[in-house]
C-alpha cells in the first residue's frame, strides 16, 4: 500500500487528465462533427493516448492491437451468435409468439405492460433498434382495437426495450463490462434483471402520469406504406421452442453461477460437487449461446422451410451486422486499456481521495461512473460507446477491477458499478442518438413530440435506475 501511495504521490494527475481530455475531445468531436463510424474514432482515440502514455515507443501501436484481440476474444463470439439469434426470432415468428403470448397472459386491456414485458425480454437477445420495428407495428395494432392512448403504447414498449439493453447480457454493452469488470455473466444477468425490474415497474407509473398531459395520437407513418397484417397463430412456432432460444443461456449460466458458488463451500465427494464440472461447460456463456443459436435456427428451419442458400444468407447478414458490434466493442477495450497505460487511474484517484494513493470506495464511486457515462452518452449518443469508455476509465481507476480473484475493497460487488454505468448511458438520449430518431419516424412523432416524451422517459429510466442501484448495493452488498 505504501509502493502504492509514493507512485500516486510521484505522478502529477494533470499530465494523465490532460491525455483523458483530449482523448474524450477526440471521440466526441470525430463522431459528432466529422460523423466518423464509432469503430474508426475509438481505435484512433486509442492509438492517440497510446502514444501519449507512457511505454517502450516501439510497443505503442502494437499493445493497441494486442487489447483489441484480447476483448474481441471475450466477447466476440457471443455477440455474433446473439445476432443469429436475434435475426432467427424474427423471421421464423418466435419474437411474435412470445408478445401474443404476454397479451394473452394479461388481457389486451394490459397492453401496455404486455408491450413493456414483450420489449424487455426480446431486448436480451435482440439489439433495441430491432426489437422496435418489430413490436411498433403490434402496438399500432392493438390502439386499433383496444382505443387505449398510443403513446402509452409506444412508451411502454420502447422502455422496457431500452432497460435491459443497457444491463442485461448478451447485448453488446453490459457483456462488455462484465467482461472489463471481471464480473461473472451469471451474476451480471441476475442482478442486470434484478435492478431492471423494480426500475420498469416505477417507470411505467411514471409513462402513465406523463400521457395525461401529453396526448399525441397515432399518424400514418411516411414512406410506410400501408401496414401489414399480423400473421395468422398456426403460421407462428409454439410458445416453447419461442422462448426457449432466449431461456436457455439464462437458465443454463445461472445455474453455473449458483452450483459455482455453492461448491466452494460444499464437502469433496458431494453432489453440488460433482456437478461443478458438467455446470461450467454447459453454462460457459459461449456454449450457452451456440445452443441457443442451434435451437434458433432449427425453429426457423422447421417453421419457414428456407433453402440451404436461403438459411445460409440469413446467418451471413445477421453475422455482418453483428460484426461491426464487435468491431465497435473491442476498439472500446483497445480504448479502455490505453487509458490504463496513460495512468488515468492514479491521476483521478489523486483528486477525489481524501488523501494521495486512498483508494476510491464507497457509493460515491457508483455516483461517480453513472455521471461519467451520462455526459459522454449526452455528448456523442451512443449508449454502447459510454459504456465502453467508462468501463475503461472505472478499471484504471480501481485497484483490482477487472482482474479475476482479486480483492476490490469498494463495499460492494462490482455489479452494482456496471449496472450504474448502464443506467448512466440511457440518460440523455436526444437527437445525436439512433434511438431517439427510431422512436420519433417509427413513432410518427415529431422532434419535439420525442423530446418532451421519449428523452424524458429514458433519462428517468436512468435516474431511477441509479437509486435502485444504490439501494440494492447498500442492502445486498454481495461481498
Amino acid at each position: 500500500m505504501l509502493a502504492t501511495a509514493n507512485t500516486a504521490q510521484a505522478i502529477s494527475p494533470w499530465g494523465p487528465l490532460a491525455i483523458l481530455a483530449l482523448a474524450i475531445v477526440f471521440i466526441v468531436g470525430m463522431i459528432i462533427i466529422f460523423r466518423v463510424h464509432a469503430f474508426i474514432a475509438l481505435i484512433s482515440a486509442a492509438i492517440l493516448v497510446s502514444l501519449l502514455a507512457p511505454g517502450d515507443p516501439a510497443s505503442k501501436i502494437s499493445r493497441v492491437a494486442v487489447e483489441f484481440g484480447t476483448t474481441a476474444g471475450k466477447i466476440g463470439i457471443v455477440i455474433a451468435l446473439a445476432a443469429v439469434i436475434g435475426r432467427c426470432l424474427i423471421d421464423s415468428g418466435a419474437a411474435d409468439r412470445v408478445v401474443r403470448m404476454f397479451m394473452r397472459l394479461l388481457g389486451e386491456q394490459r397492453a401496455p405492460i404486455s408491450l413493456m414485458s414483450s420489449g424487455f425480454v426480446l431486448s436480451i437477445p435482440v439489439f433495441f433498434d430491432t426489437v422496435f420495428y418489430l413490436l411498433m407495428p403490434l402496438a399500432r395494432s392493438m390502439h386499433r382495437r383496444t382505443g387505449q392512448k398510443y403513446l402509452l403504447l409506444i412508451l411502454a414498449m420502447g422502455a422496457g426495450a431500452s432497460i435491459t439493453h443497457s444491463l442485461v447480457p448478451p447485448t453488446p454493452g453490459p457483456l462488455y463490462i462484465a467482461s472489463q469488470f471481471a464480473i461473472d455473466f451469471g451474476t451480471m444477468i441476475l442482478i442486470g434483471l434484478a435492478v431492471s425490474i423494480p426500475t420498469a415497474v416505477i417507470i411505467l407509473f411514471f409513462i402513465r402520469r406523463l400521457i395525461r398531459h401529453i396526448d399525441i395520437p397515432m399518424r400514418p407513418i411516411e414512406g410506410a406504406g400501408s401496414e401489414p397484417e399480423p400473421l395468422a397463430d398456426d403460421q407462428l412456432p409454439g410458445l416453447f421452442v419461442s422462448i426457449l432460444p432466449i431461456l436457455l443461456p439464462v437458465v443454463l449460466i445461472s445455474a453455473n453461477t449458483f452450483i459455482s458458488s455453492a461448491a466452494k463451500e460444499a464437502p469433496q465427494g458431494s453432489l453440488t460437487h460433482l456437478l461443478f464440472p458438467i455446470a461450467s461447460i454447459l453454462g460457459d456463456f459461449n456454449l450457452a449461446m451456440l445452443f441457443s443459436a442451434a435451437i434458433a435456427l432449427g425453429v426457423l428451419w422447421k417453421q419457414r422451410r428456407p433453402s440451404r442458400i436461403e438459411l445460409a444468407h440469413i446467418v451471413e447478414t445477421a453475422l455482418m451486422s453483428g460484426g461491426v458490434i464487435i468491431l465497435i466493442t473491442s476498439a472500446g477495450g483497445a480504448f479502455g486499456a490505453m487509458l490504463r497505460e496513460a495512468r488515468i487511474g492514479q491521476a483521478i484517484q489523486a483528486i477525489f481521495s481524501a488523501e494521495s494513493g486512498q483508494t476510491l470506495t464507497g457509493l460515491k464511486v457508483i455516483f461517480l461512473a453513472f455521471f461519467i457515462a451520462f455526459l459522454l452518452k449526452f455528448a456523442q449518443g451512443s449508449s454502447t460507446v459510454s459504456m465502453l469508455t467508462t468501463s475503461g476509465m472505472m478499471v484504471a481507476l480501481i485497484p483490482g477491477l477487472g482482474v479475476p480473484d482479486a480483492q476490490v475493497h469498494l463495499g460492494y460487488h462490482p455489479v452494482y458499478l456496471a449496472t450504474a454505468i448502464g443506467f448512466g448511458a440511457q440518460c440523455g438520449n436526444w437527437m445525436n442518438d439512433s434511438g431517439f430518431w427510431v422512436f420519433a419516424k417509427m413513432g410518427g412523432l415529431t422532434e419535439v413530440e420525442a423530446l418532451k416524451t421519449w428523452t424524458v422517459t429514458v433519462s428517468l429510466i436512468g435516474v431511477v435506475g441509479l437509486f435502485v442501484t444504490v439501494l440494492f448495493a447498500a442492502v445486498l452488498p454481495l461481498v
